[in-house]
């Protein structure tokens, strides 16, 4: 089971492909804060309501400081087709590895449906300009999460 990041960690780097295939880095994104979220596949309806709110709270977001960058364990032509079916803005990339998803501690046990099951803990990670975990976020729920976040960022 892949440890929690706490506020304050150092957010672990990555490099994964966008639903273009391009190459997206933490790194890219240097002096501005990202979310970071974490969701276990591309076209389900939680996945897809989350990436709705991100989508049509980007503006808001964005204007506040902040990148959003969502992770899922899909592949990049899978992406592709969420985005376009549901005409998504957010930065959607692809870490079938799932090495991104273990560092990040969004990977492991988790209950589906009263069951123990492994796989992607829906978490969301706000990472300052610097790089550092401002905000760690586990088991969050698909709907009213955005709103969540944006009341306690205070945006």
């Amino acid at each position: 089971m892949s440890e929690r990041l706490q506020t304050g960690d150092t957010a672990p780097a990555f490099t994964l492909p966008d639903a273009d295939g391009n190459e997206i880095s933490l790194a890219d994104h240097k002096g501005r804060k990202v979310i970071v979220y974490f969701y276990p596949a591309a076209l389900t309806p939680g996945c897809t309501k989350q990436a709705c709110d991100f989508t049509d709270n980007l503006d808001v977001l964005a204007t506040a400081g902040y990148d959003v960058i969502g992770v899922s364990p899909d592949k990049p032509e899978k992406l592709a087709k969420f985005r376009e079916k549901e005409n998504l803005r957010v930065t959607l990339v692809g870490d079938p590895s799932k090495e991104t998803l273990e560092a990040y501690g969004a990977y492991g046990e988790k209950k589906l449906y009263g069951k123990v099951v492994t796989g992607v803990i829906r978490s969301t990670i706000v990472v300052d300009e610097e790089g550092k975990v401002e905000r760690a976020l586990y088991n969050v729920k698909a709907t009213g999460h955005v709103a969540k976040i944006i009341k306690d960022l205070g945006i």
